[in-house]
Parts: C-alpha cells; structure tokens; sequence
C-alpha cells in the first residue's frame, strides 16, 4: 500500500461529519480509494449526481433479470457465464432435477448462494442440508453434488485462482457480525455413508473453463473420516448480524462476508433504518473508483433502488456515480421508513467485469435512465 497524501480540509459549505448535516438543499457525492476504507472526500452539490439526460458510450450502469434466463441445466457447469473478469465468473444455475455426476473446480473456489429451494449436497468432507439464503464455500478441488426435488437457482461466484477468507473485525470483536462458530461443516453421517456404493460414477471437472470426465467404477465419495482445518463451510443470511448505527450511515463495505485478493462479497440484511434526524437515511452518492459493484437481489424490497425485483442483478461500473434512484431518495428524505426488509448480495471486483452474452439477452436496457426521470 502507498503512504497516502492525506490531509483532511473543509473548504466552502460543508458538514463536518461525512453523511450527517448537510448544508439545507444539498446532495452529497464520496470519492474514494480502496473501496471506503481509503482517503476519501464528500462533494455538495446542487443537483443529485446522477440526474444525467443520457450517457453514451459503453460505461453505462446495467441491470439484468436472470428470471428471464430461463435455462434449467443438470450441472453447474453448464449454466451459463454472465459477469467475469480474470479473477471472478459469476453464474446463475437453476436445475429441477438431481446431479447424476459429482463437480469438482479445479479453477478457484466456489461460493454459492442458494437463492431458491433447499437441496442435500454430499462433497468430500461428508453430507449437508441446504435451505434458501445459505451460502455455501467449497474449496477448489472439492467433490461435491446435490439432490433435491425441487427447482433450485443458485448464484455461483468463483474466485478464479484465489482463496476465499473471513474479513477482519478490527475493534468490532472477532464475533462481530457472525461469530465463526455459527459455520457449519459437513457430517460424516447416516445419509453420506448410506450414498456410498460401487456404482460407476463420474467426476466433471472445470478447468480453464474445459471439461474434463472422470469415472470411477465406484462412488468416490466414500470417506470414512477426515481431520484437518480446511472444509467446505455454510452461513445462512439470517445468522448474519448486521452492523447498525441510527447516527451514521455506515458504509457497505462493513458488511463484507467473504474476501479475496481480488474482490468482496458483502451481504445486505434486513436492519433499523438510521433515526437521527442529520443521519442520511439512504446511501450516499458516491464513486467508488477502485471497483466494479454487482448486486444479486434475494428478496424484499432494496431501499436504494426503484423497480428491481428478486433475481435480478445490476453492474455499477467505475467511473461513474451512483447512488438512489429518485424515489427512495425522497422517502428517505421524508424518513418514511423505519427498517430495511431487503437481503441482497454485492459483489465489488477490483478488475474490470465482461458483461456475457447470457447476461445480455436479460438485460434491461432502460436502466440508465432510471435515475433521470426516463422510465
């Protein structure tokens, strides 16, 4: 990291608390380094900062809605790539039937959030039963499958060539958020020892983003026991616990689940919305100019944002400002609401993100216009 040249200043009419007490008829736009944990500054403007009558070019904010995706695939590797960049492939996986065959990536980590529907996943380390709104870490080069009867759409993020780890509490407390205990690992139970057997079985293989097929002439999933410090891992949203101040919106970034080198995975949970008076009741404005921010909407309703609804995913590319659209600026401003029921993940990527081609086919293409009074 460089030292930064940091010397903090006031010039004009200004508050003096960031996000608190701004000047009468101003909106506040951050500028930021490393995401909001570098230096930063607070702009007041007279105008909100994305009131723009159009932009054109490719840097545009992009909103997509995966339930128009439409595909049900067996495997995970054949739902279809929609964001990516050399350190992170972002998928949505909607399967209505049971893997006949065990996945393994050989490419990086993998995350996935189980978006709809609840499935048994039996991987090396043993069996676990998964329910809507887990996430679930498998480490690269686990074998692993799931059975389920019902549809399930999974959001899948992996980290290409990376590790997945826990962010730093700092002078919150190592059990901040969520304490570590609350992660549940898999179980060398009744279920995994039952599903073991010498039926011929095959392994498919991601790597380089090719398929490689293995087969066994028996079930390789056929641990007896295991001991160490690595697992696969699951945390459900609602053991999440949030963050709060009802002085001071506090920026995302302290929401962080799980980190990479490359990028962070923050989730957004149902929680009191701020009740000072001087407090901003929405997020601030800002340009977050070291990151990509991609957000998954999982359910309820996102109080930044005006006609997005669960599973659809929007693209915040650096460079430029975002912030709420027009609607819930206003009722944040008039505090018309007391608690956020919204649950949503975001996804900031160092990297520049490649919209796919999947991605484009869903895409709403009016959603630029969203803050300007277009739609």
């Amino acid at each position: 990291m460089p030292k930064w040249i940091s010397f903090p200043k006031v010039k004009g009419k200004a508050s003096r608390q960031a996000h608190c007490d701004l000047p009468p008829n101003t909106f506040e736009r951050e500028m930021s380094k490393e995401g909001f944990s570098g230096p930063s500054a607070q702009f007041h403007h007279k105008h909100p900062p994305t009131s723009w009558s159009r932009i054109e070019g490719p840097l545009q904010p992009r909103a997509f809605d995966t339930t128009k995706l439409g595909n049900t695939v067996a495997s995970p590797w054949q739902s279809d790539i929609l964001l990516h960049n050399d350190f992170t492939k972002i998928r949505v996986w909607q399967s209505n039937e049971s893997m006949d065959h065990l996945a393994r990536n050989a490419d990086g980590d993998e995350l996935l959030f189980f978006h709809l529907g609840n499935a048994e996943l039996y991987c090396d380390f043993g069996h676990l039963s998964i329910h809507e709104g887990d996430y679930v870490l498998l480490p690269r080069g686990t074998m692993w499958r799931l059975e389920h009867d019902e549809v399930i759409n999974v959001l899948m993020i992996e980290a290409t060539g990376l590790s997945y780890g826990l962010p730093e509490k700092g002078m919150l407390g190592h059990h901040a958020i969520f304490d570590q205990a609350m992660l549940d690992t898999p179980e060398i139970d009744a279920k995994f020892i039952a599903q073991q057997n010498d039926e011929s079985t095959k392994v498919a293989v991601k790597r380089d983003e090719q398929i490689s097929t293995v087969t066994y002439p028996f079930n390789p999933l056929d641990a007896v026991g295991w001991h160490g410090d690595l697992s696969v891992v699951r945390i459900n949203w609602r053991d999440i616990r949030p963050v709060m101040s009802h002085r001071y919106h506090i920026a995302p970034s302290v929401h962080s689940t799980f980190l990479t080198d490359r990028f962070i995975v923050c989730t957004f949970c149902p929680r009191p919305i701020e009740s000072d008076p001087g407090a901003l009741k929405v997020p601030f404005f800002h340009n977050n100019d070291d990151y990509d921010e991609v957000l998954f909407y999982h359910k309820g309703q996102f109080f930044s944002r005006d006609n997005i609804h669960p599973g659809m995913i929007t693209l915040h590319p650096c460079g430029l400002t975002h912030g709420p659209h027009p609607k819930a600026l206003e009722t944040g401003n008039k505090a018309m609401r007391k608690e956020t029921d919204e649950v949503a993940v975001m996804i900031d990527t160092r990297d520049t993100l490649t919209v796919g081609s999947a991605a484009e086919r869903v895409e709403w293409k009016d959603y630029v216009n969203s803050w300007g009074g277009g739609v």
